[in-house]
C-alpha cells in the first residue's frame, strides 16, 4: 500500500471487479486518500439497496428480503475488509485519521439497517415453510440479529441505542490507537555488555535488528513487541532492567495524557450496561452470553471457578520453588512478577534439562509453516503453492494458493509473520474475503498476522515453542475460514458463537505437540538434522511445566472481564483500576503474577466488542478441544481419516450452519466434560 496521496489517479475501489490474482486488493495502487470517498460511495450504494428491500411492494419472501439482504453491501464489504485489515497490520497516521472518522459512521449505518421498522416487519413476517435447513438457519440468525440490535424497541430507545453504538465505535477505535501509540513509544536501549547480560545470541540479534529498524544501527533495543519483551524477561540477568521493561509492558494504556485508556473504559462500560438495560438484560454480560454456547454468565463463571482453585494451588507451589531458587542465589528479595519468567526458565533447565536456546534452532519459521501445512494435508488433503507475484500490502507478506485433494482451488492464504511499528501487538486471523456461493463460487482470502522477531542478518527467524504454538493456533483459525462450505455469507467461516470459535484454533495446536509431527518438521536450521530424540522427549515431558502460572494469568483476566460486565455499578461509573484490584483481591490473586491482559490494555475486550464479557471463551473452547483431540487418540491414529472427515464436515467446514452444541455433538457424539482439560493443563487431582 502506498503512503502518498493520489488525488488524480483512479480510485481502485471504483472498479467493479479487480483483475488481480484471486481478486486480491491491488494494494500498490491504493492510497490512504482513496478510502474515504470509497466508503462514501459504498455506504450510499448500500443505503439504496436497503431502501429497495424495505420498500419492496411485493409480499416478503426469503428470496426478496433475507436473501436480498445477504446480496447487499458487497461494495461496502470490499472496502471495509481491505481497510480494517490494514489498520491492524500496517497502519499510518492517515489511515488512523480515516478510521476515527468512519468507525462511528459505520456503526450508525448498521443501526439504521437493524432498527428499520419496515425491514424488521418484512424479516419477521417470513416463516420457515419451504425453506432448506441452511435457509432456516439464516432466517433464524437474522431475526436474532434484529432483536439484539433493538428492532422491537420504541422510537426513543432505538434512537438511544443507535447513539450508543456510534459512540462505542469511537471509543473502541481510540482505545486501539492509544495502545499502539504506547507500544511504539517505548524502547529500552541496552548500551553496554552489562545491559546484555544473560541474553542468548538469538535475542541479541533480534534486539540489534529492532534497533536498526528504529534508526539505531549497531545498538540493541527491547521494544514492547511480545517477541522481544517475553524472552528479555526470561533471559536477562539484570533484575533492574527486567523491572523497567515489565513496568512499561503492564502500564500500557495507563500512562496519563492523550493515550490513557482509563476514561475510555469507564465510558465504554457505562454505555454497554445502558444499552443492555434498554434491551431487557440485567447486565452486559447477560446480553453477550445469551447468544453463546455457555448461555449465561453463571455458566461461564462456573467453569472459571472450577479451574481457578487448582490453578492457584499449583501456581503457589510453583512460586515456592522459584523463591527457593532465588534464595539459592543468595538473593533476599521476594519474588516479583518481573522475576517469574526468569526463574521459571532456570527451574525448567534444572528439572527438565531444557533450554529455550537449545530448542529454537530446531524451530525455524519456515519449518513450522511447513509443519502446519503438512498437518492440514494429512488431515484434510490440502496442498499449498506459494505465489511469488501477487499484490501485497507489505513486502514481507507471503501468499499461498490452497487446493483441495481433488486439485480444486479453495482459497488464498496470506502470512504476515514479523513485528513492525505499524502493526498492533498480538496474533490474529482475518479475511479479505469470505467464502460463499450465493453470488457465485466465491473463495476466501484469509490472512494470519503474527509478531515474530526476525533473525540476525542472513539468518532465518527462529521460534520458541510458544511461538510455534501461536502459529498453529492462528492457522487453525485460517483453516476455519479456508474450509468454509456454506451458501450464505452470514454463516461463513468463523461467524460462530464466541465460545466456539476458538475450538478449531486450539484443537490444531495439539498436532504440534505430537512426536510424529515434530520428528518430521523440527529440523536444525543449519544442518537439516531432526531434533534429537532426547531433546524431543525432554521438550514433551515439560509440556505442563509452569501451567499454574499460565492458567492463573489467563483465568484472572477472564474473571475480571466477566466481573466488569456483570457489575451493577457499571452504568453509574467504574474506576477500572480500583475495580480490577478488588476483583483480584476477591479471588486471591497471587502477588507474584499479573493478569495476562490488564484492563487498560485489554484489547480483546475494549478495542471493539469482540471478546467483551467473553474472554472466558478460550477456556470454554479448551474444554472442547481437549475432548475433541481425544477422538483421534481413541481412533488410534492422530490423522484418522474418518475422524478428520467428521471434523471437517461439522466444525472446520460448517461455519454457523448449526448451533454450537449441535455441531460439537454431531462431531463427537456427545458434549464434553472438563476432565480432559484439567488433564491437559496438569491440574487434575
Amino acid at each position: 500500500m502506498r503512503g502518498v496521496t493520489a488525488e488524480h489517479e483512479p480510485n481502485p475501489f471504483s472498479e467493479p471487479a479487480w483483475t488481480t490474482p484471486h481478486g486480491l486488493p491491488p494494494f500498490e495502487r491504493i492510497a490512504p486518500s482513496h478510502y474515504e470517498p470509497a466508503f462514501e460511495r459504498a455506504l450510499a450504494q448500500h443505503v439504496a439497496e436497503i431502501e429497495a428491500i424495505a420498500g419492496n411492494p411485493e409480499a416478503p419472501t426469503f428470496a426478496n428480503t433475507i436473501e436480498a439482504l445477504e446480496r447487499s453491501g458487497q461494495a461496502l464489504r470490499r472496502v471495509s475488509s481491505t481497510f480494517f485489515n490494514l489498520t491492524g497490520s500496517h497502519t499510518n497516521p492517515e489511515l488512523q485519521a480515516v478510521e476515527r472518522a468512519v468507525a462511528p459512521r459505520l456503526a450508525r449505518h448498521g443501526s439504521a439497517i437493524y432498527l428499520n421498522p419496515d425491514l424488521w416487519a418484512r424479516v419477521s413476517a417470513i416463516g420457515e415453510e419451504g425453506l432448506s435447513d441452511e435457509e432456516k438457519r439464516v432466517r433464524e440468525r437474522y431475526r436474532l440479529r434484529f432483536r439484539r440490535a433493538g428492532a422491537e424497541l420504541d422510537a426513543e430507545a432505538k434512537e438511544r441505542v443507535a447513539a450508543i453504538a456510534a459512540r462505542l465505535a469511537e471509543l473502541g477505535t481510540q482505545f486501539s490507537q492509544n495502545l499502539l501509540a504506547d507500544e511504539g513509544a517505548f524502547t529500552l536501549e541496552l548500551t553496554s555488555e552489562d545491559d546484555l547480560a544473560g541474553l542468548p545470541p538469538f535475542l541479541r540479534a533480534a534486539a540489534a535488528r529492532a534497533a536498526e529498524e528504529r534508526g539505531l544501527p549497531g545498538r540493541h533495543v527491547v521494544t514492547l513487541s511480545r517477541s522481544l519483551i517475553d524472552p528479555f524477561l526470561v533471559f536477562s540477568t539484570r533484575r533492574d532492567l527486567r523491572e523497567r521493561a515489565y513496568a512499561a509492558w503492564i502500564r500500557r494504556g495507563e500512562n496519563g495524557g492523550e493515550t490513557d485508556n482509563r476514561a475510555i473504559i469507564t465510558e465504554t462500560l457505562r454505555l454497554r450496561a445502558e444499552r443492555s438495560r434498554l434491551l431487557g438484560y440485567d447486565s452486559y454480560a447477560a446480553f453477550r452470553l445469551d447468544d453463546t454456547m455457555a448461555g449465561s454468565p453463571e455458566a461461564a463463571a462456573g467453569l472459571l471457578e472450577e479451574v481457578w482453585a487448582p490453578a492457584r494451588r499449583r501456581a503457589e507451589a510453583e512460586r515456592d520453588r522459584l523463591q527457593a531458587l532465588a534464595r539459592e542465589d543468595g538473593q533476599n528479595f521476594d519474588l516479583a512478577p518481573w522475576d517469574w519468567r526468569h526463574y521459571a526458565e532456570r527451574l525448567r533447565r534444572r528439572e527438565h534439562d531444557l533450554d529455550e536456546g537449545e530448542i529454537k534452532p530446531y524451530l525455524p519459521l519456515e519449518g513450522m509453516i511447513q509443519a502446519a501445512f503438512d498437518t492440514a494435508h494429512r488431515l484434510f488433503g490440502l496442498s499449498f503453492a506459494e505465489l511469488p507475484d501477487v499484490p501485497r500490502y507489505h513486502p514481507e507478506v507471503r501468499a499461498w494458493e490452497v487446493a483441495d485433494r481433488d486439485g480444486r482451488v479453495i482459497g488464498l492464504f496470506l502470512g504476515d509473520y514479523f513485528a513492525r511499528p505499524s502493526k498492533r501487538s498480538g496474533a490474529w486471523m482475518s479475511g479479505f474475503r469470505s467464502q460463499e456461493r450465493l453470488t457465485g463460487e466465491v473463495t476466501p482470502i484469509i490472512v494470519n498476522v503474527m509478531n515474530f522477531a526476525k533473525g540476525a542478518e542472513g539468518e532465518p527467524a527462529l521460534l520458541s515453542f510458544d511461538d510455534a504454538r501461536t502459529l498453529f493456533h492462528e492457522f487453525g483459525h485460517a483453516l476455519h475460514g479456508l474450509l468454509s462450505n456454506v451458501t450464505y455469507p452470514l454463516l461463513a467461516g468463523t461467524a460462530v458463537a464466541g465460545d466456539f470459535v476458538e475450538l478449531p484454533s486450539q484443537l490444531y495446536e495439539h498436532w504440534l505437540e505430537q512426536p510424529e509431527v515434530l520428528r518430521a518438521h523440527a529440523r536444525h536450521y543449519r544442518t537439516g538434522e531432526p531434533m534429537p530424540e532426547d531433546l524431543l522427549r525432554r521438550l514433551l515431558a515439560a509440556r505442563t511445566f509452569n501451567q499454574g502460572f499460565a492458567t492463573v494469568e489467563y483465568t484472572a483476566s477472564a474473571i475480571v472481564d466477566l466481573d466488569l460486565h456483570l457489575s451493577p455499578l457499571a452504568e453509574s461509573g467504574i474506576d477500572p483500576l480500583t475495580f480490577e484490584a478488588e476483583s483480584l483481591r476477591r479471588i486471591g490473586m497471587p502477588a507474584e503474577i499479573a493478569m495476562r491482559h490488564r484492563t487498560p490494555h485489554f484489547q480483546h475486550v475494549f478495542a471493539g466488542e469482540g471478546y467483551a464479557a467473553g474472554y472466558y471463551s478460550y477456556l470454554w473452547s479448551e474444554v472442547l478441544d481437549a475432548d475433541a483431540f481425544d477422538a483421534f487418540r481413541e481412533a488410534g491414529n492422530i490423522f484418522d481419516p474418518a475422524t478428520a472427515e467428521r471434523l471437517r464436515t461439522y466444525v472446520y467446514g460448517a461455519g454457523n450452519l448449526r448451533d454450537a452444541r449441535n455441531a460439537y455433538t454431531a462431531f463427537r457424539g456427545r458434549l464434553p466434560s472438563t476432565a480432559p482439560l484439567l488433564r491437559k493443563r496438569g491440574l487434575a487431582a
